[in-house]
């Protein structure tokens, strides 16, 4: 079953099997998102069913005015976001104040690193930080949406967005000369 149309129609009919096949058709992708907003696979996981239940509990609300996937990411962002939010372990990270703030740069290094070692580094941003860059960054939210999102203003999206590029442009350049420079580390 391809159509989502026909699929959202079965789900809505209290069809476990079309509401499986839902769920497998995006759990994948939807995960990856849940881990982008945590810290752990756990985390990400525990978003991701608590999304999945939302997505079942709202379904009657989507219209079909856009595809699917993407409706389903907002509800997935939303929950993701309100995880953090309730959180104790997110709560203290997330608290979006000017201390310690790292300085805002603008070099832009020459990336030498995957996929995955990128990830690691955004991974390791301060939760503030790194809900920003991926609202931000990866789902294309402007910062007055930020703002409105996360109950913040405009212009603190904007320095906390600035922040986490300013970190992750240090670590990606010490990064970068780690892996261009053997003798770098004095180990080899």
């Amino acid at each position: 079953m391809t159509d989502s149309r026909k699929l959202v129609k079965e789900c809505l009919q209290g069809s476990t099997t079309a509401q499986g096949e839902l769920y497998d058709l995006y759990a994948g992708q939807m995960l990856g998102l849940c881990y982008r907003y945590t810290k752990s696979q756990a985390d990400a996981e525990d978003v991701l069913q608590e999304g999945f239940i939302n997505v079942f509990r709202h379904l009657h609300r989507f219209r079909f005015e856009g595809e699917l996937g993407a409706w389903i990411r907002r509800i997935m962002v939303n929950t993701a976001l309100n995880y953090l939010k309730k959180n104790r372990h997110y709560q203290q990270e997330l608290a979006f104040e000017d201390d310690a703030m790292h300085p805002v740069v603008d070099d832009h290094p020459e990336v030498r690193l995957g996929a995955k070692e990128l990830a690691d580094l955004i991974r390791q941003l301060p939760t503030g930080y790194q809900t920003i860059l991926n609202l931000h960054a990866v789902e294309g939210f402007t910062h007055v949406e930020i703002g409105r999102m996360l109950g913040i203003h405009e212009g603190t999206s904007r320095s906390q967005y600035a922040r986490a590029r300013a970190l992750l442009i240090t670590w990606i350049t010490q990064a970068s000369d780690h892996y261009r420079s053997p003798k770098a580390t004095g180990n080899h």
